[in-house]
């Protein structure tokens, strides 16, 4: 098997494929790309058995065939390599010659029908959406995914499809995040699938803000998504995720409408003193008031005091000052509208004059 190929059509493919190759593998194949040349183009593939993507390069190569080379290795020559370079392949059984200008370097392959790749499996459902609405829909959600739960459908993050409408949710217990989309599918009933943390933070790195169009296909477990020459396939967590509509408050007679930026920027600076471990901070509400209240264990003490458009009765309730956060850093309108109803309930986040997304963060004993 030989090719030549411009380090410039060849860098980014394997830039983008190494994002899912893991450094430390149980099996040695799972750390190398698989490279298949065929009918004028240059497929490469990478996989850690749970993600796979596959990036197809347009151009005149030389003899059909495929192996797999270690991925690590041959994207450091790649880099390494001056601009404008041609770079030679020559594979032979287990070797690899790799040839640029004056330099020669010797590469270990591994057959590549040992390769574990994701065998074709027949849709349920196929849509379509562009890059830029898929990517906002994660980035808005996914910060709320959980890491490491023993509630391991809680470690990635729900996609829900009905007729008109795509719906991304997460949540570790302790907060959710929901977000809509309008699409148009020609699904009769609601579709729910389980698509893993390592998964959407790869799509969330190779999505742009185009009006690109991406075609999604979700089969029995895996969810698959291809644009241009990129091929993504994730495998779907195999779980029932839990009924989130029960945990979403519905929006108070008494919100509290204020700057998110203002608000955000007090809550930042009493996180400073606030305990390291637990991250809580007393919210008080008073008429046209929001105080925020944080100590920790060396006595000291922070208070911040904001004016908000508020008429409901004085309340002291505590949270996780990181997750008010993370929620008022991820939503871009200039104020927000926050529901209490009582010092146990959920607080409810929503970007003003926006409809698409909710955030919950549950209240904390302090």
């Amino acid at each position: 098997m030989k090719f030549i190929i411009k380090r410039e059509a060849l860098l980014p493919a394997l830039q983008i494929v190494n994002g899912v190759v893991e450094r430390r593998q149980t099996l040695p194949i799972l750390s190398n790309f698989l490279l298949s040349v065929k009918q004028n183009s240059l497929s490469l593939a990478g996989t850690d058995m749970e993600v796979e993507l596959l990036t197809n390069i347009n151009q005149d190569t030389g003899d059909e065939g495929e192996s797999t080379l270690p991925a690590r290795k041959l994207l450091d020559i790649c880099r390494a390599l001056p601009d404008e370079a041609d770079i030679s392949f020559n594979i032979k059984g287990d070797k690899a010659e790799v040839r640029s200008g004056k330099s020669r370097f010797t590469l270990s392959t591994l057959p590549a029908a040992e390769y574990p790749l994701v065998e074709e499996a027949t849709s349920i459902v196929e849509f379509k959406l562009t890059q830029k609405k898929l990517k906002s829909l994660l980035d808005r959600t996914a910060f709320a995914m959980a890491q490491q739960d023993v509630r391991y459908y809680l470690n990635g993050l729900l996609l829900e499809l009905d007729g008109e409408k795509l719906r991304a949710v997460a949540t570790d217990g302790h907060r959710l995040a929901l977000c809509d989309t309008d699409i148009k599918t020609n699904v009769d009933e609601t579709i729910q699938v389980i698509v893993p943390r390592k998964g959407v933070s790869e799509l969330i790195r190779l999505l742009q803000d185009s009006e690109e169009a991406v075609k999604v296909q979700i089969s029995s477990n895996h969810i698959k998504i291809s644009w241009a020459e990129l091929c993504f396939t994730s495998k779907l967590i195999d779980g029932k995720f839990p009924d989130y509509n029960r945990v979403v408050p519905e929006e108070g007679s008494d919100p509290i409408k204020a700057n998110r930026e203002l608000l955000r920027q007090s809550l930042t600076r009493a996180s400073i003193l606030s305990n390291e471990k637990y991250k809580g901070v007393r919210i008080l509400l008073e008429e046209n008031k929001l105080r925020a209240l944080a100590h920790n264990p060396e006595q000291e003490e922070a208070e911040e005091e904001i004016e908000v458009d508020y008429h409901g009765n004085e309340m002291e309730i505590g949270f996780n000052v990181s997750y008010l956060l993370d929620a008022l850093s991820i939503i871009k309108t200039q104020s927000v509208i926050m529901t209490v109803s009582d010092p146990n309930s959920s607080c409810l986040i929503l970007p003003e004059n926006e409809v698409q997304s909710k955030y919950v963060v549950m209240p904390m004993r302090l």
